[in-house]
């Protein structure tokens, strides 16, 4: 550490770190903002230790249930303010989300005598328009409703609704592919000023380019998983960690022949995925970005929940997809 209790200026590792929405707004919790802050406090302590390591961190994050809530504000007032877009939608939550993900981090940092380098970028994340992606909405977001509530919703908001695993019935909008990330060059700038950088949140906010090159806003909601791989990609981080709600993979998922796994092949982990043991709206995106990752020329990649990251880094927990 540095005299004035900042982090040596030595090369250090870089790597994105992809929280999920699970560690802000947790189920069966109300998703208010105590209990955001509560939850956050819990699940960057061990980003902040990985920090304390020599890694150089680059922090995405999920909205999912935010996004939903947000999408829900809108609707019921729609007669008395303008409509958002979901672009401007998530430019909102990004900013406010990654507020008090900063905000927490700045106090853990200065608490450990470390100087507090912190920047949330708000990150524009570009689609192909023409995606098949549009035509058939995946992407979960909201609460979960009963079945019994889903033609209601359907008929009175013009929703379009999915089964989501067991758990329910959610709404579902377009999640096309991630192919670039505006801001490279600025989240770069901010690396080499020691920052860590909170980047893509949500997934990004959604643009495409026009014939003339021009960024324009689009409909939808972009995986954050993948999107996290591509911004990997894009500030050179070699690994990609995936923190969600469960500690290790598993092959059979919350039955009595569940199997965790502890590393996993591409090749493997492609396979799997076409015999169905990771659904969409679970662990079936993670597995896929970091398949894509890889073939793209990343390293590895880590999933794991966030009150295990040190341990997975150990080797007592996690899985890990590899090359």
């Amino acid at each position: 550490m540095g005299t004035d209790g900042s982090m040596m200026k030595s090369p250090r590792r870089r790597v994105v770190v992809a929280l999920g929405g699970n560690a802000i707004s947790r189920s069966g919790e109300e998703g208010t903002v105590e209990q955001d802050y509560r939850n956050l406090e819990e699940s960057l302590e061990q980003v902040v230790e990985l920090m304390g390591q020599g890694c150089q961190v680059v922090l995405t994050h999920g909205n999912g249930p935010q996004i939903g809530n947000q999408m829900i504000r809108v609707e019921l007032a729609k007669h008395e303010a303008p409509v958002l877009p979901l672009d401007i939608m998530g430019a909102d939550i990004q900013g406010g989300l990654g507020y008090m993900i900063e905000r927490v981090l700045r106090n853990k940092l200065r608490r450990r005598g470390l100087m507090p380098h912190v920047a949330c970028m708000l990150t524009m994340v570009e689609v192909d328009p023409s995606d098949v992606a549009f035509e058939d909405p995946s992407k979960f977001v909201g609460p979960f409703y009963k079945e019994s509530e889903v033609q209601a919703l359907q008929l009175n908001r013009g929703w379009v609704l999915k089964k989501d695993s067991d758990r329910g019935w959610r709404r579902v909008v377009p999640s096309p592919r991630p192919i670039d990330i505006v801001q490279k060059h600025e989240i770069l700038t901010l690396l080499q000023g020691d920052s860590l950088v909170i980047s893509g949140g949500g997934g990004g906010i959604p643009v495409c380019r026009t014939q003339a090159g021009d960024v324009i806003g689009v409909e939808c909601v972009i995986d954050k998983d993948h999107s996290s791989g591509i911004i990997a990609k894009a500030v050179h981080a070699p690994e990609l960690y995936l923190l969600t709600g469960v500690s290790q993979v598993q092959l059979g998922y919350g039955t009595p022949q569940a199997e965790s796994l502890k590393t996993v092949t591409v090749v493997e982990a492609r396979a799997y995925l076409a015999a169905g043991h990771f659904p969409a709206g679970s662990m079936g995106p993670k597995m896929q970005a970091a398949c894509d990752f890889i073939e793209n020329g990343g390293s590895r990649v880590l999933i794991t929940d966030p009150a295990h990251l040190l341990d997975a880094l150990e080797g007592r927990s996690g899985t890990w997809i590899v090359a």
